[in-house]
């Protein structure tokens, strides 16, 4: 493709490169650079992809698209923003795939992948069509799935990816989309056909500062929305409808105002049942998944996929066969008197949300493990290990990703916020440790919540990212006790 094809809608400030130059490919990372691609230099968070021009023109690299004069000899085209230029160069260079596809977006603190994996479920269920979904666990084009590394991909490869999504033969493409996405442009140029906000807790403030720069963040999805579904009962519900321009519908366990309310709601150990009420429009759901935050999942599918023009009775009928999402309210089996649930529950509010569902069934004792992330939102580390022993019966607080920090710093800092309370508590810093700790000490009817690991198989522990799979370590333990006995 001619570097002129990928520039068409880009404004060029200033270039010495030939528009006719043929391009093989593009990278952001100078790493990837093979001969014959153009380097796009991104100014990043952690570095400056205007740093690595020398070494993306040693691997080859033909052309360079920044927005500072590079000092290397090499034909550059100099834009304002070299993020959303490699947005727009992604999606010229993959053939504009987006405008193929019905894409719904789903952003909030909480409650993002579990929604989009409904939405998507239910589209094939009642539609007939595929859809893929790119997410926090994992990214599904057709019939290939891939690991996913962040919620929302990079620009480049998240063109990439819904070009694989359209050339398999998808219709539609439901994901979620992260508040850094919004703000660093990696959407840039998609249209939502339904954008779809969960709730607004603390998290991310290490990013974003503070929590309106945060809710504004969350809200940009809206700009770029055809229809937008917003949760009436979260605090920043009516201030997220006067933001969109856009059609509004909104949901709510609590609020008859809102378009979409559940009403005789039924929370039981491994489901929810409600009715579903619009104005004209009744309908028993019934979702086999535990919580009252699964309530509020199930609102939102249904508005979202109501909104994409399926009829209530055939959304209901699709929920009724959906089921969990590893790592979300995950029961582990064990074949024990006691129950291990593993969850990804790694904000305060979600802490909260798995340990009052676990509350609500529990005829044991409700135990934690859990720990908070390194180089990540301080203030919540507190606040978290308050929740933990307002709710649970014993806490375990370990490791959860202390990257370059201390683990037992961050240890001690969660533990502060559970000083004045009388739930015990015990400080265990390797994770497997204190899952293995748990096991050990279970009690009939026992419910043990593994909080903050969810889907993920790894701990970052410094710059290194080392196996761990809690099923595994789980296994491991039934494994080596059936042979002491």
């Amino acid at each position: 493709m001619k570097l002129s094809e990928l520039l068409y809608d880009i404004e060029v400030l200033e270039s010495t490169a030939d528009g006719d130059l043929e391009i093989s490919d593009i990278a952001y990372d100078s790493r990837a650079v093979e001969p014959g691609m153009v380097f796009v230099a991104v100014e990043g968070y952690v570095t400056d992809g205007h740093k690595y021009i020398g070494g993306a023109v040693k691997n080859g690299a033909v052309a360079v698209v920044c927005q500072r004069k590079p000092e290397e000899a090499v034909p550059y085209v100099l834009v304002e923003d070299s993020r959303l230029a490699l947005a727009k160069i992604s999606a010229a260079y993959f053939g504009q795939p987006a405008k193929s596809l019905k894409i719904v977006g789903v952003t909030g603190t909480n409650g993002k992948t579990t929604i989009t994996h409904l939405v998507k479920d239910i589209i094939e269920k009642v539609t007939g069509e595929k859809s893929g979904l790119i997410g926090t666990n994992e990214n599904i084009a057709g019939d290939k799935v891939y690991e996913a590394e962040r919620t929302t991909p990079e620009s480049y490869d998240l063109h990439k990816l819904l070009r694989e999504m359209a050339d398999s033969g998808c219709k539609y493409a439901v994901m979620e989309v992260s508040s850094h996405a919004l703000i660093t442009g990696r959407v840039e140029g998609l249209r939502f056909e339904v954008g779809v906000f969960t709730n607004l807790t603390q998290d991310h403030l290490d990013f974003h500062n503070t929590m309106d720069e945060y809710r504004d963040a969350k809200a940009r999805l809206f700009d770029v929305s055809n229809t937008a579904v917003i949760n009436f009962d979260d605090p920043v519900g009516s201030y997220m409808k006067d933001y969109a321009k856009c059609p509004v519908v909104t949901y709510s366990a609590k609020n008859d105002e809102a378009d979409l309310v559940a009403r005789d709601i039924k929370l039981r150990q491994a489901r929810v049942d409600f009715c579903a009420v619009e104005v004209g429009k009744i309908q028993r759901i019934e979702l086999h998944i535990p919580g009252l935050f699964s309530v509020y999942n199930a609102l939102a599918a249904i508005a979202c996929c109501e909104a994409l023009g399926m009829t209530l009775p055939d959304i209901a009928a699709a929920l009724k066969e959906c089921r969990g999402v590893k790592g979300r309210a995950e029961v582990v089996p064990t074949g024990t008197d006691y129950t291990v649930i593993i969850d990804y529950a790694h904000s305060p509010d979600a802490l909260k949300n798995i340990l009052r569902t676990v509350r609500g069934f529990a005829k044991g004792r409700v135990v934690v493990v859990f720990g908070c992330g390194g180089e990540r939102d301080k203030g919540k580390r507190p606040k978290m290990g308050r929740i933990a022993a307002e709710l649970a019966d014993f806490v375990i607080v370990s490791s959860d990703n202390p990257r370059s920090e201390d683990p037992e710093q961050i240890i001690e800092e969660v533990v502060e916020g559970m000083k004045d309370l009388k739930t015990p508590f015990k400080k265990i810093t390797r994770r497997p440790e204190a899952v293995r700790y748990a096991l050990s000490h279970a009690k009939t009817d026992d419910v043990i919540v593994l909080a903050g690991k969810g889907h993920e198989n790894y701990e970052v522990i410094g710059n290194q990212k080392i196996h761990q799979d809690e099923r595994e370590i789980i296994a491991e333990f039934f494994a080596s006790k059936n042979k002491q006995s």
